[in-house]
């Protein structure tokens, strides 16, 4: 079985360290100690909580869109006609193009909140 140490798992999640110890804390997560006496938290817990995260989040949509980054505007470079509109949602970055008139509409600028839909047939899987 997989397991996590607490800081791998924050990464995993795109939370804090403190974050992660925060839901251990109070009983959110489970953890296990390796041969050192460190908190490690099987995979199949992550995942658990993972699911539970993912399936509140659809709930409180009425999009049939499963992914969704909320995160804040990193950059809109303009152009005449479209906005390449950057997100950096936790550790990860998401861009869109969008039409420049959607991105003046929306208020996108830099720092402001933003949420990356994502609708796809196709994903592609790899392991770090």
């Amino acid at each position: 079985m997989h397991t996590y140490r607490i800081g791998d798992a924050a990464a995993s999640l795109g939370v804090s360290a403190a974050t992660v110890r925060r839901l251990v804390n109070g009983g959110k997560l489970t953890t296990e100690r390796d041969g050192t006496g460190r908190r490690i938290i099987p995979g199949s817990a992550l995942a658990a909580y993972a699911r539970r995260l993912h399936r509140a989040e659809r709930d409180s949509t009425d999009s049939s869109a499963r992914h969704r980054f909320s995160g804040i505007v990193a950059d809109v470079p303009l152009t005449d006609v479209s906005a390449q509109v950057g997100i950096q949602a936790g550790p990860f970055r998401v861009g869109a193009m969008v039409s420049r008139e959607s991105a003046e509409e929306l208020k996108l600028e830099p720092g402001v909140p933003a949420v990356a839909v994502i609708k796809s047939a196709n994903v592609v899987v790899d392991r770090p």
